[in-house]
């Protein structure tokens, strides 16, 4: 037999071997998702307050006294961004109301006595049409309400074993590491250790970008509705802002809603200039804030960047997308420091964000000139 089919039937019964693992894994995953979602949420909650936690307890505050103000302290903050977002559109409702009812009629009389010319009956027959719809749909509509219903309750336990998961990895977050890898053989256990400090290292430069990305999308949008004399305009960028921690999507759903408010307050011309200025921060967070900033955090290539997030949306929805760019962060530096020789020496090359110095450079470096002596000089 030719060697080329040798070769090449050994590294396909291999390939197949490990992809058959991946389908075992991703099936376990989708089986537990449940547990596994709430982990790895707690996860990146663990990378962003972590940095917090040991300033404090540097600073001679208790290990346990830090985590619970840490936790306390953004439970609260989000809280209170929920309560002024609800309390400022519980207020803003009644004139939301009126002005949407007058843009009804408004629209009622362009369609009886403009371009088109619809009689008050065909009208009439629309919004009956609407009216039986949705009483011959009732049972559809109260078996969706009960599946939401559950969603929520489902909703409510992840993020319970969420905050508990916090909670621990934020006081023992090294024991726990430090436990897990005693799977590991001894020989290579202290290796798959500091790569995995390393991996979680890149997870805390991940969430520092994403609050810089989603501050820079509700300052843009936000800006845009008070230019406009949208109303609600600080409510509706602090949803944004909430919204933005789901990459891409997350911001554009919930600056869909400033555009539905724009058109029911302002009318169909600054509705359309919202959608702008919305589509337009989409492309630059798309093609600039993600992939530079968030790249550069986890020091990824922009493309691996919008690739991994294209893929995790495809894959597992908005969770995916959520959870994309952070696993493919963590296994970047990982791998690195598993195949390295010297992990410390990758690590410290990993973390070097100079901005004075192009991580991915338009051009492939020039060779060592000589120097007197003959010999190359290297550049750092």
């Amino acid at each position: 037999m030719h060697a080329l089919v040798r070769v090449g039937a050994a590294w396909t019964w291999r390939l197949l071997v490990l992809f058959a693992g991946l389908l075992a894994l991703g099936y376990i995953v989708a089986k537990l998702d449940t547990v596994v979602i709430p982990v790895a949420l707690a996860l990146l909650l663990a990378a962003f307050l972590m940095p917090s936690v040991n300033w404090m307890h540097r600073r001679g505050v208790p290990r346990s006294a830090a985590v619970i103000i840490a936790v306390v302290g953004t439970i609260g903050i989000v809280g209170a961004v929920l309560s002024f977002v609800v309390e400022q559109f519980v207020k803003g409702i009644p004139g939301l109301t009126d002005q949407f009812t007058a843009s009804v009629n408004t629209a009622q009389n362009w369609l009886t006595e403009g371009p088109l010319h619809f009689s008050e009956d065909q009208i009439r027959h629309a919004g009956d049409n609407v009216v039986k719809a949705l009483q011959s749909n009732q049972e559809a509509l109260t078996s969706g309400a009960l599946t939401t219903a559950t969603v929520v309750g489902e909703i409510f336990a992840g993020a319970f074993l969420t905050l508990f998961t916090l909670v621990f990895f934020l006081y023992g977050g090294d024991q726990v590491w430090e436990f897990v890898t005693r799977i590991v053989p001894k020989q290579s256990r202290a290796r798959v250790r500091l790569a995995g400090r390393q991996g979680f290292s890149s997870l805390v430069g991940y969430t520092r970008a994403t609050v810089a990305v989603a501050a820079a999308d509700a300052i843009g949008i936000g800006a845009g509705l008070a230019i406009l004399g949208v109303p609600l305009a600080l409510p509706l960028a602090s949803l944004v802002f909430i919204g933005a921690f789901i990459p891409i999507v997350g911001a554009f759903v919930t600056g869909f809603l400033a555009v539905l408010v724009a058109l029911v307050t302002k009318g169909l011309l600054t509705a359309l200039i919202v959608l702008g200025i919305i589509i337009g921060i989409m492309q630059l967070e798309g093609h600039v804030l993600q992939p530079l900033l968030l790249g550069r955090a986890v020091r990824l290539h922009p493309l691996a960047v919008v690739l991994a997030i294209t893929t995790g949306i495809v894959l597992a929805g908005i969770v995916g997308g959520l959870l994309a760019v952070p696993i493919v962060a963590f296994l970047n530096t990982a791998v690195r420091s598993l195949c390295a020789q010297d992990q410390e020496e990758v690590y410290e090359s990993l973390s070097n964000v100079d901005p004075s110095v192009p991580m991915f450079p338009s051009t492939p470096d020039e060779p060592d000139e000589p120097d007197g002596a003959g010999n190359a000089s290297h550049r750092d």
